[in-house]
């Protein structure tokens, strides 16, 4: 039987448009990798990310013991049923458009790498490692020689300025080394029948005021070198300085304090009269609204810009009160340190009026200062122990303590 024999047609070729070939792209095991994304065409979506299976799983009931969601429980669900069942889904979005670049490793062990961290004891997600102390370098990393430094409590020999300067007195001089050059100048000279009991730096870094045993004060311009104006008014020596603005106080051995604006003609605009001896330590707060004022009365006084009386008066340390800070943290925070029969370290809310914390320091307590950046305070001491202390406030506890000098610090 001759039949002939009739070849079947080819098929049709296939047709593939773009959007079928990311998609087999998308979907397909061959091109994923967690290091390449591969984007859709256009604004047209995927939909290989969604998983439908997800709706046949039962809502969580509001009766629903407490324990099931318990580390062993939440690690036993993606363990059985995978990490299609996630307790929360990772992205709130319908539509993908490119790949997800993270895949979970590959592990033979039946608990995924993402639930083993939750079989730890104590495991917190938020956990964060607790932070180094701070090193402090157990020397000092610079030493300067100040012949001549006279060995007095009650004086205030010693200034930095906020161009990083220090002021420094020696008898009758005062010097100037600038620690970004390490050069030494030396300022001003007052003669062999004065001598300087107190400098003090202008906020802006560019005046000097000079306090001296005359009961004169004296304007530097650090600059130019020389001396803008020369103010009275103390009868004794002058053994501490304050500026807030153009506004500077002097207190001395006489008791009183001097409000001296430098632009007024007048030596001093004001006196203020309320401690019973010599005024040995002036601090303006941060907001330069109080001034305290410690005296070797034993008393703290605070006052006013406006009043010519104290506001407040805390009389609770019994030695002469030299070390006073405000505090750049808390408003109204002061601290101050008493002498060597005190040694303690006071803190006080003039807001409130009242002492908040008392520490012994165990030796006479001669300057407080306030760390900028974090809430701690140095304090430097004299008898018996002349050392540095850091504390952490308000704990009070000793981050860094350390004997370095022979005399008061």
């Amino acid at each position: 039987m001759d039949e002939s024999f009739t070849p079947a047609p080819p098929p049709p070729p296939m047709s593939f448009s773009r959007h079928d070939h990311v998609q087999r792209m998308i979907n397909s095991k061959r091109y994923k990798s967690p290091s390449k994304t591969i984007y859709s065409d256009r604004f047209i979506p995927s939909r290989s990310g969604s998983n439908f299976d997800l709706f046949n799983l039962p809502s969580p009931s509001s009766s629903e013991d407490s324990c099931s969601c318990s580390p062993y429980s939440t690690a036993l669900r993606k363990a059985l049923f995978g990490p299609d069942t996630p307790d929360k889904f990772e992205s709130p979005n319908i539509f993908r458009y490119k790949t997800e670049t993270r895949k979970s490793m590959y592990s033979l062990s039946p608990t995924p790498f993402t639930s083993q961290d939750d079989l730890l004891p104590g495991y917190d997600n938020n956990h964060k490692p607790p932070k180094r102390p701070r090193k402090i370098p157990p020397s000092s990393f610079k030493v300067l020689d100040a012949p001549a430094l006279q060995d007095d409590f009650y004086l205030n020999l010693v200034d930095w300025s906020s161009n990083n300067i220090l002021a420094v007195a020696l008898e009758n001089s005062v010097y100037l080394w600038n620690a970004s050059s390490s050069k030494v100048t030396k300022l001003c000279d007052l003669g062999i029948d004065d001598s300087v009991c107190s400098v003090g730096w202008a906020p802006l870094g560019t005046y000097l005021s000079v306090g001296s045993n005359s009961g004169k004060v004296q304007i530097w311009d650090v600059s130019q070198g020389k001396s803008i104006r020369t103010m009275e008014g103390h009868r004794l020596r002058v053994g501490a300085l304050a500026w807030s603005s153009s506004l500077l106080s002097s207190g001395g051995r006489d008791k009183s304090i001097y409000q001296r604006d430098i632009r007024a003609q007048e030596d001093f605009v004001s006196k203020l009269s309320g401690h019973k001896s010599e005024v040995c330590g002036l601090k303006w707060s941060y907001d330069n609204r109080e001034l305290a004022s410690g005296g070797n009365d034993n008393r703290l006084l605070v006052w006013n810009q406006k009043s010519t009386q104290p506001v407040l008066k805390f009389c609770e340390h019994t030695a002469a009160v030299k070390a006073i800070a405000w505090s750049p943290h808390v408003n109204g925070l002061l601290a101050s340190g008493g002498g060597t029969v005190d040694r303690n370290i006071r803190f006080w809310n003039t807001t409130t009026n009242s002492q908040l914390n008392c520490i012994d320091t165990g030796s006479q307590v001669c300057n407080l200062v306030w760390s900028k950046n974090v809430n701690e305070l140095v304090s430097t001491h004299g008898y018996s122990q002349n050392q540095i202390i850091v504390w952490k406030y308000p704990t009070m506890s000793k981050v860094h303590a350390k004997c370095y000098y022979k005399i008061d610090v």
